[in-house]
């Protein structure tokens, strides 16, 4: 693999990542992962309002993270993957691990201060 095909590579995963960095734009994932759906549903679906989500959508759009298509008047949104749920998933269950770890040394370091 040449040096250029790898910094794009890398490049092209800070871009996903960088779509990920935001707890809505997970929210809109997760949403999506059930059905495609237009900004209107997004919204009601979320709690969010109407701009945010579109806000978001462009970025998840940009990422490479979602798709649309047109319906009429409705523009409506899907996973441009479905595997992008197993990865926040995978993140979900390495964040649930590292937690309990914490949480492990955290019981471990009380104790030892209460025996000091």
């Amino acid at each position: 693999m040449t040096q250029n095909l790898r910094e794009e590579i890398h490049q092209l995963h800070a871009q996903i990542c960088s779509g990920l960095a935001d707890p809505s734009r997970i929210l809109i994932l997760y949403s999506l992962s059930e059905k495609s759906s237009n900004v209107n549903e997004l919204s009601n679906e979320t709690n969010l309002p109407q701009p945010t989500i579109s806000r978001h959508l462009k970025t998840l759009r940009e990422c490479g993270l979602v798709t649309f298509r047109r319906d009429g008047q409705y523009v409506y949104y899907q996973l441009a993957d479905k595997r992008i749920i197993e990865a926040l998933d995978l993140m979900r269950a390495v964040m649930a691990d590292n937690l309990k770890e914490r949480a492990q040394i955290a019981v471990a370091a009380a104790q030892d201060s209460i025996s000091n």
